[in-house]
């Protein structure tokens, strides 16, 4: 019986494992840094203070431990030779991977709600999105995501069974390497994951792309083009920062070559566990006038 797996990760670019270090420890400090600041930001700023804003610190705590899980381990694995992790610990980390992947799933559809109500009921919004349904909503958001992943976690442990080759070809442990290693019956598992993707990806995307299905109805009914600016802007860095998301997600899970093809695999899930949690920051304070306007306070 396995009780331990090694991690090929990027093993066909050994002589580059320390220009690799260099530059995904880059975008590690980097995205620790951006998402600790907006925390900051949000936390201490009066103008920041507001329901979008509370969720946008969330999502920024979200990427922190979303990359944290995968990125450091990552690191250090591209400069030693033993890349063993032991079957607990990659249980741990595929836990903890789907957990905070489909707690974002919640949170993105939560922030896409609040830009529908900003936009669509600008004279309740103040009513609805009051302190009390902001924390309810996110503390929701946590709590679906990492109830999901456990349920999950519930139904593969006993199923999966590990009795031949140990090497996992990939950088962190995700499903798909783990089950092209199983030498028991994937069917359960196969059959509880599609369930679980369909109530993580599935329904909040539905409610993502209604929110701004009904948000582009009313801007287009909006008469002056002024006025269509200001109301898609508020929407503009999350609407992006989903495309990044889902976009990825799909690519990775979805595209059937992506799974044929381990180095492609490698390359587009880099994308949305250490890519994309550092573009989030950026692009919120970068398309985002009140966070520009209190850096350039701050910076003053």
């Amino acid at each position: 019986m396995v009780t331990e797996f090694i991690l090929l990760g990027f093993g066909d670019l050994k002589k580059l494992g320390p220009f690799l270090f260099m530059v995904f420890g880059i975008i590690y400090l980097a995205t620790m840094c951006g998402n600790l600041l907006l925390v900051v930001l949000v936390s201490t700023q009066q103008g920041l203070q507001t329901p979008m804003y509370f969720f946008l610190a969330n999502l920024s705590c979200l990427e922190v431990c979303y990359t944290s899980n995968i990125a450091p381990r990552m690191l250090v694995d591209l400069l030693r030779e033993n890349k063993v992790i032991s079957m607990v610990g990659c249980i741990i980390q595929l836990y903890f991977f789907g957990a905070l992947g489909s707690t974002e799933c919640y949170l993105l559809a939560v922030m896409s709600y609040d830009r529908y109500l900003a936009v669509c009921q600008p004279l309740s919004y103040q009513t609805l999105m009051h302190g009390t349904m902001c924390v309810r909503l996110v503390i929701g958001s946590w709590v679906s995501g990492f109830t999901v992943a456990a349920a999950f976690q519930a139904a593969m442990v006993p199923s999966l069974t590990f009795c031949g080759n140990n090497e996992i070809d990939h950088f962190f442990c995700d499903l798909k390497p783990l089950q092209k290693l199983s030498c028991s019956d994937t069917y359960l598992v196969n059959l509880v994951c599609m369930s679980l993707t369909a109530l993580v990806t599935l329904a909040p995307f539905g409610l993502t792309l209604t929110s701004y299905w009904k948000i582009l109805s009313t801007v287009l009914h909006i008469p002056s083009m002024t006025g269509k600016q200001k109301a898609f802007s508020t929407c503009s860095s999350h609407l992006l920062v989903v495309t990044l998301f889902y976009g990825t997600l799909i690519l990775v899970y979805a595209v059937p070559l992506a799974g044929q093809m381990p180095a492609l695999n490698k390359i587009f899930s880099l994308l949305y566990t250490v890519v994309t949690p550092m573009c989030n920051p950026l692009i919120y304070s970068l398309k985002n006038k009140d966070v520009k306007e209190v850096l350039r306070k701050l910076r003053s």
